[in-house]
């Protein structure tokens, strides 16, 4: 089975190109609650007429609802929700808990699509979405072709992949670079793209920007890998992208060849990379956009928008006309709808009567539509004809007719819906520390904390008797399948020597945790900012939450849910997460020997962790640090990297007596209003 075509849409003249052009289906967004609440997109009003217009090509629409949402958001999230689906929407593509939640209890008959957001890079984290109720999920970009089909074949709901469009630096859904920079959150569609300004290591400059991706010469091994969908990118682009990708896929799809010199001079950054797909990750992967790139954009821009000028006949009709002595009928039918037209009684044919391949050829006139004739058949009675116009008028009424039949929102019920009451508990004053160690030599005062959260690789079988039910493994914030056999032989064996919990930051080690026996703690990766998303992990049975460091304080205060939870308190947090280290595609894992760190514009040097060498987190520049202020939520969490005990130990006693620190820290973005 050939797989379809997905196109980005950001306002109606990207939607000409995409349907245009060949897409067998689009994805676009309302005004908010989308992940790119910067393009153009839809007011409600105009996202019905775009699903009709959809309709009446044969194009699916996939409604973008796919950024994070606060408690106070939820009725508006509802509001969009019956927009998206009175527009009558074939599917919707959610990151949010709180979406799934309200779309499956409400119109549990739409599609439901994980969106990459949700960062699917192992077999468990597939597993986990499908179990959750989701329909289908978008593959993390960072993967090799093996590993998507390995993912593919672990589960039976179908996968898209992006093929072509803009590498995040960043595994998506774990970024906090443009909230914590620039207040601008990622998360909730309003990234600045600070990783595309000039960062720098050793000799290296914009090291934290990638070239676009192009994986559309590898369509076929994509299919052959059982990826369902191939996805483009790129919601803020102009509609000469869009035209330009959809048809380059529709021709590498059909085994044609097609224009990547085009596509790189729409728009690139210094080139494409498949880098990710042939696990060729090395300093040829990153690039960024040049004068150049932007100069030679303007030479192919006319040839580009000709594609996509005019309908192009993509829809096959069977017609059939008849001729009586007393009336004229054409029935046109796409194969589901059927249009019927009545014309006018013919002529007596004064010297050459109408014949079938006449009425062909007239009827068969549909320029200016997105059908063409594909069969026809003509019942003619002898010694008659028509003028050509009144055959005009009946291809143009008939065709019109099914238009609107084609066009036809079947309605989708509303099921009851009543988002969960708010929990209120009583939060312990002041709340207990955990605290999170990089190196199990940086432990100390374990007597003052409830709990210890240890990286995996860290963790010796000693320790679970050392520090009894306090001890919490932290798994890898990325798993890649390659590696996820070992590390589950691993944490089997740890809990064979006493490990009872583990600390999960991605979906797959709820998964994982729950397979093995253990008791799970949901980190802040899991992006929870409401009590929806509570709601949800309680019934995926986690027994504590890390509420998102997102979150203002002033809501955090309003924050309550049907499980413990609490916020990071302190520390140096993980800005970006990414498989492709731009320190060792600089200097190397030898050189760097996991003390790596990168430079801002300004000169400011933000420490990159190393996690075993297989991803890397960017940390900030200088750690969260709030003792002394609010202390919401159930514990409070000491998020400790490069510190030394005697730091570590420091730290703790500020967080103990209440004491502000009056060394370089930050607020985070506790104290700030997020966009």
């Amino acid at each position: 089975m050939k797989p379809e075509i997905l196109a980005p849409v950001g306002g109606n003249e990207q939607l000409l190109a995409a349907v245009r052009c060949g897409a067998d289906s689009v994805y676009l967004g309302a005004a908010s609650f989308n992940a790119r609440r910067n393009a153009a997109n839809f007011t409600f009003e105009a996202l019905s007429e775009a699903v009709r217009y959809c309709r009446t090509h044969g194009v699916k629409v996939y409604g973008t609802v796919n950024t994070l949402v606060t408690d106070g958001e939820t009725g508006a999230l509802e509001a969009t929700a019956d927009a998206v689906a009175r527009a009558g929407a074939d599917a919707v593509i959610l990151q949010d808990m709180a979406a799934l939640r309200l779309f499956a209890k409400k119109y549990p008959s739409l599609r439901r699509v994980a969106s990459t957001q949700t960062a699917v890079h192992n077999t468990d984290g597939a597993k986990f979405l499908q179990d959750a109720g989701f329909d289908s999920f978008v593959l993390a970009r960072e993967l090799t072709l093996a590993e998507m089909e390995k993912i593919c074949s672990a589960v039976s709901i179908p996968a898209e992949a992006f093929v072509h469009g803009a590498h995040c630096m960043c595994l998506s859904g774990a970024c906090a670079l443009s909230a914590m920079l620039g207040g601008r959150s990622g998360n909730r569609g309003l990234c600045a793209q600070p990783c595309r300004l000039d960062w720098r290591c050793g000799g290296g400059d914009h090291v934290l920007s990638l070239k676009d991706m192009s994986l559309i010469r590898h369509i076929a091994a994509l299919r052959d890998a059982g990826v369902a969908a191939l996805k483009i990118e790129g919601r803020m682009k102009r509609p000469e992208y869009v035209a330009a990708a959809v048809t380059a896929c529709k021709n590498a799809r059909a085994g044609k060849s097609f224009d990547e010199n085009a596509l790189a001079a729409v728009f690139s950054r210094s080139g494409f990379t498949d880098g990710y797909l042939t696990g060729k990750r090395d300093r040829s992967m990153f690039g960024y956009r040049t004068r150049e790139d932007v100069t030679v954009a303007e030479k192919v821009l006319p040839d580009l928008a000709a594609l996509y000028r005019r309908e192009t006949p993509l829809i096959p009709v069977d017609m059939t006309f008849a001729l009586t002595p007393e009336a004229s009928r054409l029935t046109v039918t796409d194969g589901t709808h059927t249009a019927l037209t009545d014309g006018p009684a013919p002529e007596t044919a004064r010297t050459r009567p109408l014949d079938e391949a006449r009425a062909r050829e007239q009827l068969s006139k549909t320029g200016g539509t997105q059908y063409y004739v594909n069969s026809f058949r003509a019942e003619l009675a002898p010694d008659l004809t028509m003028p050509a116009s009144a055959l005009n008028g009946l291809r143009r009424v008939a065709l019109a007719r099914l238009e609107v039949l084609r066009g036809q929102t079947p309605e989708i019920e509303p099921l009851p819906y009543r988002p969960i009451s708010p929990v209120r508990r009583d939060h312990p004053t002041p709340s207990p520390l955990w605290a999170r160690f990089y190196r199990a030599d940086q432990i100390v005062r374990p007597e003052a904390l409830e709990k210890l959260i240890l990286p995996l690789e860290a963790l010796d079988p000693a320790l679970p008797d050392r520090y009894g039910p306090k001890l919490v493994g932290e798994l890898p914030a990325a798993l890649f399948p390659e590696d996820e056999d070992a590390l589950e032989r691993r944490l089997a064996s740890l809990r064979d020597a006493g490990l009872r919990e583990v600390w999960a930051d991605n979906i797959y080690g709820i998964e994982l945790g729950r397979r093995l026996g253990l008791t799970v703690r949901g980190g802040f990766g899991l992006n929870v900012l409401n009590a929806q998303a509570m709601d949800f992990y309680v019934n995926q049975h986690l027994a504590s939450l890390t509420v998102s460091f997102e979150l203002p304080m002033k809501r955090l205060r309003a924050l309550d849910g049907p499980v413990p939870w609490g916020i990071a308190a302190y520390g140096r947090l993980p800005l970006m997460r990414f498989r492709a280290c731009p320190v060792r595609a600089q200097l190397g894992c030898k050189a760097c020997g996991g003390h790596g760190a990168l430079t801002d514009r300004r000169g400011i040097s933000f420490p990159v962790e190393c996690g075993g060498q297989k991803y890397a987190s960017l940390l900030n520049s200088v750690p969260l640090h709030i003792a002394g202020r609010d202390d919401p939520g159930d514990f409070r969490l000491l998020w400790f990297t490069r510190e030394t005990p005697e730091e570590c130990a420091g730290v703790i006693e500020d967080f103990l007596v209440n004491r502000p620190t009056d060394r370089p820290h930050t607020g985070g973005l506790y104290y700030r209003e997020l966009l």
